[in-house]
């Protein structure tokens, strides 16, 4: 294994001992398990837990040099999988609120796994959890469709929803480049996994008519980039479109466009697609600005309702911290894993399709429907 570096810091925006202690906010609400929340309760309302946050808030803590607990984080994912690769949506105090299987949830796994062994060097625990990524990009790749774009979720019992979000198919993209990193790295390559990402990420730079309308939200605006499906000068023009719509100035970037608060964990992966973009200026900007919603105790609140001048909705979230330290580290350079939204074992993030619709060969008009009605009930 790698010898641990310090945390990362940022010149004049936080220090190593500053991330340090948001990554312990995070320790601080795992649970006994090893799952962690979204937030310790809230006036007696506790947090739930979803695969894609925790392992999010498992990528901080080794970022920070709180390996064992990373590890507790990961053992409890792999405990709780399910037999067809993926994770209920929602838990809530060990007990499955919400039983659907979401494509992004299942398939971010893959990431954290390979940030760690990026960042670890610890080989045995990649081999270890190749299993839980093979199952979980299966389950991800049965929900695709002929035209390519995942499906967000199959149901409890058994059927598949009918739209696909830009969101989450934008993370699914850089999760399956990291899937095929990793296979690769352990000797069991999977080229069906790297087409699939290659049309993914076609889909997602080039057909906005694949997608569900969720253009309010700020994620829409920025995954595609963060994500890695757009690059280049179309990336430069994709966050500039919509600056003004999201990006409050001296606050942050709003979670949704009609409503008066920003959040933090947007704010963050906004810094980090803006890294990604080569737009190094802003993105420390705009993570010097979110500096305002840090706790004395390295937390930091979910959100800032600009009218009201308050604190929204209340928590302090793991997510959040997560969130922070994971774009300290991108704009460090300080781990392994720092470069994990740019580029994927040596190879950057990117479409390697045509970027012109009409040059791409999958028409719009291909129906949306699953390429293997077999796995659409399980």
């Amino acid at each position: 294994m790698r010898s641990e570096a310090p945390a990362p810091s940022v010149d004049g925006v936080v220090t190593s001992a500053d991330i340090v202690a948001t990554a312990r906010s995070i320790a601080r609400q795992q649970e006994p398990s090893g799952a962690i929340p979204w937030f310790s309760p809230v006036d007696g309302v506790p947090g739930h837990v979803d695969a894609w946050n925790h392992v999010e808030a498992a990528m901080a803590l080794t970022v920070a040099g709180l390996r064992d607990e990373a590890r507790r984080a990961y053992a409890w994912l792999a405990s709780v999988q399910r037999p067809d690769g993926s994770w209920p949506a929602k838990w809530v105090l060990g007990e499955v609120t919400e039983a659907g299987g979401e494509s992004n949830h299942a398939a971010y796994v893959a990431v954290g796994v390979w940030h760690e062994l990026l960042v670890t060097g610890d080989e045995a625990f990649a081999r270890a959890m190749w299993p839980v990524v093979r199952r979980a990009i299966d389950y991800t790749l049965g929900l695709r469709t002929r035209r390519g774009e995942i499906m967000w979720i199959r149901h409890e019992d058994g059927s598949v929803a009918d739209e696909a979000l830009l969101t989450g198919c934008s993370s699914v993209y850089q999760s399956l480049r990291c899937a095929v990193a990793l296979a690769e790295r352990l000797g069991e390559p999977q080229p069906e996994w790297e087409l699939a990402a290659d049309q993914l990420g076609h889909v997602v730079a080039v057909h906005p008519e694949a997608f569900a309308d969720k253009s309010r939200w700020s994620m829409d605006w920025y995954y595609p980039v963060l994500g890695g499906p757009v690059r280049g000068e179309a990336a430069a023009a994709r966050l500039a479109e919509q600056w003004d719509t999201f990006v409050v100035p001296g606050l942050g970037c709003r979670c949704v466009s009609d409503q008066p608060w920003v959040t933090a964990a947007e704010s963050c992966e906004l810094v980090m697609a803006l890294d990604a973009a080569g737009d190094r200026d802003r993105a420390v900007e705009l993570f010097a600005t979110i500096q305002h919603l840090r706790h004395e105790d390295g937390s930091y609140w979910t959100g800032w309702q600009f009218e009201n001048r308050r604190h929204f909705p209340g928590d302090r979230s793991t997510y959040t911290a997560a969130a922070v330290v994971l774009a300290a580290d991108v704009l460090a350079d300080a781990s392994p894993g720092a470069r994990l939204f740019k580029e994927v074992a040596g190879r950057p993030l990117g479409p390697s399709a045509p970027s012109d619709p009409a040059a791409c060969g999958c028409a719009a008009r291909i129906p949306r429907q699953l390429a293997n009605p077999v796995r659409t009930r399980r």
